[in-house]
């Protein structure tokens, strides 16, 4: 195979994998965000339910405040039984003591009820409060476990950089200029193999005659219809 080819598939396949070592950190990082994420969204659950709490006690307590006065009211009333004169004034007296009866009545029945949704959103919160603390810990673990992978895949990046800066050092300038004003359109496919006598970047059937240059390996040959560099792959890299 053409010497200058045989670097131009090796500094392809460099750019290829270096191009990828983004994308894998950015992967490992989203393992990470999926769990913060859901811990977030336990955080505005719990402030949410501390909201409604107090504004279940707040309401308990005006409750209470309103039963007190209706009591007040029922002594106040008892005391007025003394002073009654007329039939009239009986009537509207039991009628206000009935009517604070009712009162006192619905207000124990609501002080009841929020009491009863108060124990509800208490218990929930405690629910979401360990299921917080299992997140924090979660998010510990797999912490450890991002980092160590991406320090693992920068030291990849790291050697794959050597490796073509070092390649980069004995390679012939034209071959280059002309490698990186394909790769200015093709990005990663600048090189690309040729299998079942088709381009692999544009997928289009070469010719004869073309395909015949291309098993050669003599020349640096592109494609007929996209104008990337082929070359023929080893069978058994090919399988």
């Amino acid at each position: 195979m053409n010497k200058y080819l045989q670097d131009l598939i090796k500094l392809s396949k460099f750019d290829t994998a270096i191009s990828m070592f983004e994308p894998k950190i950015e992967n490992e990082k989203a393992k990470l965000a999926t769990f913060v994420e859901t811990a977030e969204e336990i955080k505005a659950s719990i402030n949410t339910l501390y909201l409604e709490v107090d504004d279940i006690k707040s309401k308990r307590t005006k409750n209470n405040i309103h039963l007190s006065e209706l009591k007040s009211k029922l002594e106040d009333i008892s005391k007025k039984n003394d002073n009654i004169h007329t039939e009239k004034e009986l009537k509207a007296l039991q009628l206000e003591e009935e009517i604070a009866k009712e009162q006192i009545s619905f207000a124990n029945e609501e002080i009841t009820r929020l009491d009863a949704l108060s124990e509800s959103k208490e218990e929930t919160l405690k629910d979401l409060q360990e299921k917080l603390t299992e997140e924090e810990e979660s998010i510990k673990d797999i912490q450890v476990a991002v980092d160590n992978s991406i320090e693992e895949i920068n030291k990849e990046r790291n050697v794959v950089y050597q490796e073509r800066s070092e390649l980069l050092e004995k390679f012939d300038n034209k071959i280059l200029t002309f490698y990186e004003k394909i790769k200015r359109w093709a990005k990663d496919s600048a090189v690309v193999p040729v299998k079942k006598q088709a381009c692999y970047g544009c997928y289009m059937k070469i010719n004869d005659k073309t395909y015949a240059e291309v098993i050669k390996s003599e020349e640096i040959v592109n494609c007929p219809h996209c104008g990337r560099i082929l070359y023929k792959e080893d069978e058994t890299e090919e399988a």
